[in-house]
Parts: structure tokens; sequence; C-alpha cells
């Protein structure tokens, strides 16, 4: 008779390797100021038809909501 093999050890959740890159709040905070920052721009350039100012404006958007957002959404 043969053994089956030993399946390899799962990472303790202590390790290095098992933290995320971002936190889930950090992560819903990006993802919602960047989809403010969206919808700023592409508004901006249905309005003005400017890509440079929207892009300009996308971008502001995208910092003013993450400095928002973060205070906004507790820890």
């Amino acid at each position: 008779m043969t053994t089956p093999p030993i399946p390899p050890p799962e990472p303790s959740p202590s390790s290095p390797d098992a933290e995320p890159l971002l936190s889930q709040r950090a992560a819903l905070v990006l993802l919602m100021a960047a989809f403010i920052g969206t919808v700023v721009g592409v508004l901006t350039f249905f309005s003005a038809s400017n890509a440079a100012g929207a892009l300009l404006a996308g971008v502001t958007a995208f910092g003013a909501s993450t400095l928002g957002l973060h205070k906004l959404i507790g820890r």
C-alpha cells in the first residue's frame, strides 16, 4: 500500500506573505475616489469639450474625494 501525498502547509496569518497590499478600507476609498474623479472628468468633458480641462477636473476631484472619503470612512 502506498500512502497519499501530504498536502503543503497553509501559510499562517502572521507570515508577511499573508498580509494584503492594501486594506479593505484603503481599497474602498481609492476605488470610490477613482469613480468620482472619472464621473467629474467625463461630465466636464461633455460640458466643455476640452480634454485637458476635463483631465484636470477629474484629477482634482480624485484628490479631493480621497481626502474627504479618508476622513468620512472611519477605521
